[in-house]
């Protein structure tokens, strides 16, 4: 049992040593080991307002950049539209000026035919004139008297000559 229960001497020197050690510990280290703690404390409170602050930002930095990233969405669709109205004016003014080439050409193919057209019948006209005056010349040239005898002129004539 006596193991159990200290001495007095070893409980009052004890005593004297854990005395001593607080005194000295509460002069010369309580206060650097307190105020180092309050550094430590407002440090972490200070980091805890500049992460909230700058989780702050990057809300607001999100938002402008969604609204960002909208307004170019909508610029492209504006940007895409325009694009695509463009180039269906630009299908259509060829389109007119394609037809427009097609009907200057269709009328000037259909005034040139009408040329040769006349052009043939102005040479049609002259050589059956021609040959209008050439047989009437044979005709009267010649002296006939008898009318079966001017038909068959006529007819001999008429096979003698030749249509181009």
């Amino acid at each position: 049992m006596e193991l159990l229960l200290p001495g007095l001497g070893l409980l009052f020197w004890t005593l004297l040593a854990f005395l001593i050690v607080f005194f000295l510990l509460k002069s010369f280290a309580w206060k650097p080991i307190l105020s180092s703690l309050k550094e430590r404390e407002t440090g972490i409170a200070d980091a805890i307002a500049s992460a909230d602050k700058v989780k702050a930002e990057m809300a607001a930095l999100q938002n402008e950049n969604e609204a960002m990233m909208q307004k170019a969405r909508e610029e492209r669709a504006v940007m895409i539209k325009e694009a695509k109205e463009t180039a269906e004016k630009m299908v259509a003014d060829a389109r007119e000026k394609a037809k427009a080439e097609y009907d200057r050409i269709v009328a000037d193919a259909q005034q040139a035919i009408i040329q040769q057209k006349n052009a043939a019948l102005t040479d049609v006209k002259n050589q059956v004139g021609s040959l209008v005056i050439e047989v009437a010349e044979k005709v009267l040239g010649r002296e006939l008297q008898q009318k079966a005898e001017q038909e068959n002129y006529i007819k001999q004539l008429a096979e003698g000559v030749k249509l181009n």
